[in-house]
């Protein structure tokens, strides 16, 4: 039995190392790389590493008891992270398709109004983050795309920024309002990062003009967490708050 459990395993973890370098040659993001993987191993551990030959009944099991405990997007991750590792690495058809069907739900996003916007700015004491809210604010980013920014995406001579690998991997061009363009200029002077805008603070201001990663993305929610509190704000911010970008001046 433990012979049994051995091959297992091993076969487990090479198809494993397959998968991981089928997800980075589709170029996928990150964080869907990572969950997609995440996927693979939950199943993993639930069927004894054996997963290879998951008939329906077994994907109706696994997938009922997994919403027992987890929500919906994460049976959705689950099943598109293994419907991925059938497809690429053992190259077999899906056994159960129409399994995994959400509910339809519309979630309305919390709006942050221009005067919610300036209380945050003020009460953001850390000139960084002041920085880097103030330009996902004006430019109407998400917190990834804020954090992608490096000095070449700012086109000051055309009044725009280029935004890499947005949402479905697509980049785009949006307007840069001089005022956002004068402050990231000020900003920039100060740490003179060759490459990156927002350069990460571990190393403090000598050690920002040679960082090489930008602002670590859990320090500047826990950040924005603790600003919106301080100013009594009832918003809930997600991965992304909708906000009304600020005019082009």
């Amino acid at each position: 039995m433990e012979e049994m459990s051995a091959v297992a395993t091993t076969i487990f973890d090479t198809n494993y190392e397959l998968h991981q370098k089928h997800l980075k040659l589709k170029g996928l993001q990150p964080k869907t790389i990572d969950a997609y993987s995440r996927a693979v191993r939950r199943v993993g551990d639930y069927f004894a590493h054996q997963i290879d030959d998951l008939s329906e009944a077994d994907l109706l099991d696994y997938f009922a008891d997994l919403r027992e405990t987890h929500s919906w997007s994460s049976l959705k991750l689950d099943l598109y992270g293994l419907k991925f590792y059938y497809e690429h690495v053992l190259k077999k058809p899906w056994v159960a398709p129409g399994l995994i069907k959400p509910p339809r739900s519309l979630r309305l996003p919390d709006i942050v109004t221009v005067e919610e916007t300036e209380r945050i700015f003020l009460a953001t004491q850390v000139l960084s983050y002041r920085v880097f809210f103030f330009t996902l604010y004006s430019l109407g980013l998400r917190l990834g795309e804020g954090l992608r920014l490096t000095v070449a995406d700012i086109d000051g001579a055309r009044g725009r920024v280029h935004i890499r690998d947005a949402k479905g991997n697509k980049d785009r061009l949006v307007p840069l309002p001089t005022a956002t363009y004068r402050l990231l200029r000020c900003f920039w002077q100060r740490h003179r990062n060759p490459v990156l805008l927002f350069p990460n603070r571990r190393g403090g201001l000598p050690g920002a003009s040679s960082a090489r990663t930008p602002l670590n993305r859990s320090g500047v929610q826990k950040a924005l967490r603790a600003v919106v509190e301080s100013c009594g704000l009832k918003k809930t911010f997600r991965r992304t708050v909708c906000v009304t970008p600020m005019p082009r001046t």
